[in-house]
């Protein structure tokens, strides 16, 4: 709905994914053997969610079966995948793990010279162990970790002198989770989840020159790294008063790592070693309490609250972000909703596309650069046709957005055509903030179930982003 690509909130057992795609998008970074269920939210976002803008996709893993052990395989033109899960207790612990790796790089080694390769592979893994401690209380491990890399090597010379230049471009993502929830009651349960959170972005090239009459070799090394790295907590507590009423509460804090650059460059011919690092500090904070009520089968409310802080370069922010949804069900096949949310971003995405390419930079909220901001308001209605089993569904929707960044005219913190050559620069002075809108309509035909099912959608939008001091204020 008009937002970037660093304004989706993607989250994995709790812990959010930075860069969730293989390929620059063609893949998934989500192994399908590995999930159980998520949740997507466009709009009217819980308070129990934040820290982006435009949508949150949660995700949960499977937890392994605790009865016998399972198994997928799947073997493709150009990548495999396995899944293994199982007891290791009977009814009180279980495993799984899942994998997959492609094999693009082996399969057109042999058809390549063996002076010039060009490579390319990404492989991830999950895994989960839970144990069921007694009736009241359960731990959770989860951990991912995926990885691409671009790899390009020469080798050229004659009989006296040999040069051989091989250069890695490479993107990972880890994440793990420790997850403990306890039962107080029947009305009272909680969850207390620790995480850990690292994004890296590498490109390095490494030159050896060889001479074969006095048997010297002079090397070259440059690597430039990026990146971001999370260690978080979050505790969220349920109280169930009545059956038809959950009242929700919790605080998060999480410690962010920013790395926008490191350049790393070694040249033995002129004694060069240099390492140039640049890092931030920053907190981030969230205190929410939402009530979501039924009254019968016609009226669902799910009002909220969030405040959120950030503390970053000696800066301070606290804002107050108040969510509400409504659900009407007008008839048995009716239903009419509507939302407000309120939202405050304090990491950003330097990016010079706007598609989210690895290559984008994170960095955080300053003293300089302001959160960016965003209301948004949407209201539809659906039906379902309970005989042919179809649901269709139509929303409008109006999104603002203040504080939202961009580069400046001609200005560029990673020089694309040498990225290992980028002058050190000052990125706050690179780039600039202004204004935004989006609004339109969104339609969906859906049918869940049957010998047939499948889905059409069709969005008409329009987003309009406004910078004073970009193509003239316009």
């Amino acid at each position: 709905r008009g937002g970037g690509a660093d304004q989706n909130l993607i989250i994995l057992d709790d812990a959010p994914v930075y860069n969730a795609s293989h390929l620059f998008g063609f893949f998934s970074v989500f192994n399908g053997d590995a999930v159980k269920n998520m949740q997507l939210y466009k709009g009217g976002f819980p308070a129990r969610f934040g820290g982006r803008l435009s949508s949150v996709l949660d995700i949960q893993m499977k937890d392994g079966n605790k009865q016998e052990f399972h198994g997928e395989a799947g073997i493709g033109l150009i990548s495999s995948r396995l899944m293994v899960e199982g007891p290791l207790l009977k009814n009180k612990a279980s495993f799984l793990i899942s994998g997959r790796r492609t094999y693009i790089d082996a399969l057109i080694r042999p058809f390549m010279p063996s002076d010039s390769k060009l490579g390319y592979f990404f492989y991830d893994l999950n895994a989960k162990i839970n144990y069921d401690i007694n009736p009241n209380n359960k731990l959770f491990v989860s951990g991912y970790f995926g990885k691409d890399k671009f790899s390009i090597y020469d080798k050229y010379g004659d009989d006296n002198h040999v040069t051989e230049n091989d250069i890695s471009f490479y993107w990972q993502n880890a994440t793990s989770t420790i997850r403990w929830n306890h039962i107080f009651n029947n009305q009272l349960f909680s969850n207390l989840s620790v995480y850990l959170s690292d994004y890296t972005l590498k490109l390095g090239e490494e030159v050896s020159n060889k001479n074969t009459i006095d048997n010297t070799e002079y090397k070259y090394e440059a690597s430039f790294n990026s990146g971001i790295r999370d260690v978080g907590l979050k505790y969220d507590v349920s109280w169930l008063p009545l059956p038809n009423h959950i009242v929700r509460m919790g605080l998060s804090s999480v410690y962010h790592l920013f790395t926008p650059s490191a350049m790393v460059l070694r040249d033995d011919e002129i004694n060069q070693n240099e390492r140039e690092v640049e890092q931030y500090h920053s907190f981030e904070s969230g205190l929410y309490i939402e009530d979501e009520i039924k009254f019968g089968d016609w009226l669902s409310l799910n009002p909220g609250l969030r405040l959120s802080h950030f503390y970053a370069n000696k800066r301070s922010y606290q804002h107050i972000e108040p969510r509400l949804s409504v659900n009407v069900k007008m008839s048995p096949q009716l239903s009419w909703k509507s939302s407000y949310a309120s939202m405050n971003q304090y990491v950003h995405l330097l990016s010079p596309t706007g598609i989210g390419l690895p290559t984008d930079l994170w960095v955080p909220s300053t003293d300089k650069i302001p959160p960016q901001q965003t209301w948004q308001v949407a209201t539809g209605l659906a039906y379902d046709w309970l005989a042919p089993n179809v649901e269709v569904s139509i929303e409008g929707y109006y999104k603002k957005a203040d504080h939202v960044m961009g580069y400046k005219e001609g200005a560029s913190f990673l020089f694309m055509d040498n990225p290992i050559d980028s002058e050190k620069v000052d990125w706050e002075n690179k780039v600039t903030s202004g204004q935004g809108w989006s609004y339109g309509v969104e339609f969906l035909l859906h049918r869940k179930q049957g010998r047939f099912s499948g889905w059409i959608g069709y969005t008409l939008s329009w987003t309009q982003l406004q910078f004073d001091s970009l193509n003239f204020g316009k």
